[in-house]
């Protein structure tokens, strides 16, 4: 595992991002397929995006983004299926000049060749992107289809990177065999400290065939805040550059080799700053990761 820009954190966490410096960068690891390198935390927009374009929540929305890219963070993910998320993206970021300084993702989700055409141009428009980083097979489906049109569109310069997702353990052996047979680029999937069946084998394949992964629910669906609602965070973990619940859950997922980027969803400004402090400082070894597995169960 390749990673870059490691500090120490303990005192910053919930300063304005404004203070940080050149010498203040946030974690990389290679995407396999093309040697670049991806901060390791970026956005969700899945319901936290979904608003219209008049909400008084867009102002907030902007301030994430603004936190998001004073702090390094790049990959955007999001999807046709998110409700009016890619316009809301593509207004956001369209008004400032740090525009191309993300990584944008987004998905294709509907059955036919000619209607997953249309449907990724669609999303182009709506996120104002003439060439996209990533488009990926939302949930599989179709992806038989659209797998051919992802790759003449990859040749052509139309898109950069193309894979595929799901959010259920049920589908992790259909993944399994599509990166196997297809190799694609990236893959995406649901992971995090409460439910690790993608470590049965899914990661390790993923790896395998140099293909990134991308990690969706690590939060649990909220349950692992729930889990841990009132309680202290360990005292050893302040040392360990993890200083908040939202962190340890994070860094754990962030510590497998094969983990190139986890996207929490937020709409709030100092949950997104919370999320990207996962990005830096040491990530988890062997033995500090026994510690968190065994806090979570005696929680």
């Amino acid at each position: 595992m390749q990673l870059v820009g490691m500090f120490g954190l303990g005192t910053i966490l919930g300063t304005s991002l404004s203070s940080f410096t050149q010498k203040h960068q946030i974690n990389q690891k290679i995407i396999p397929s093309s040697g670049e390198m991806l901060p390791i935390v970026g956005l969700g927009t899945w319901q936290t995006f979904d608003v219209q374009i008049s909400s008084s929540v867009m102002k907030q929305l902007k301030q994430v983004l603004i936190e998001m890219n004073t702090k390094g963070g790049k990959l955007i993910d999001s999807s046709p299926m998110y409700g009016n998320s890619e316009k809301v993206v593509g207004f956001l970021t369209q008004q400032e000049s740090f525009r191309n300084n993300f990584f944008y993702a987004t998905k294709v989700w509907t059955s036919g060749k000619e209607a997953g055409i249309q449907q990724m141009h669609s999303s182009m428009k709506d996120m104002n992107r003439s060439t996209m980083d990533l488009i990926q097979i939302h949930n599989l489906v179709d992806w038989k289809v659209h797998v051919k049109t992802l790759r003449e569109w990859k040749d052509q310069e139309k898109i950069r990177y193309w894979g595929i997702t799901h959010y259920t353990d049920a589908s992790h052996d259909r993944l399994e065999k599509i990166i196997e047979n297809e190799k694609p680029d990236f893959v995406q999937f649901n992971y995090s400290i409460n439910n690790r069946n993608a470590e049965k084998s899914l990661l390790e394949t993923a790896q395998k065939n140099k293909t990134a992964v991308i990690i969706n629910r690590p939060y649990g669906g909220g349950a692992l805040f729930r889990k841990v609602k009132g309680k202290e965070l360990p005292s050893w973990c302040h040392e360990n550059d993890i200083n908040s619940w939202g962190q340890f859950f994070l860094k754990y997922l962030l510590s497998h080799e094969a983990v190139n980027c986890v996207i929490p969803g937020t709409s709030k400004p100092h949950h997104m700053i919370d999320n990207l402090m996962a990005g830096f400082g040491k990530l988890p070894d062997k033995y500090v990761k026994e510690k968190m597995l065994k806090t979570i169960k005696t929680i």
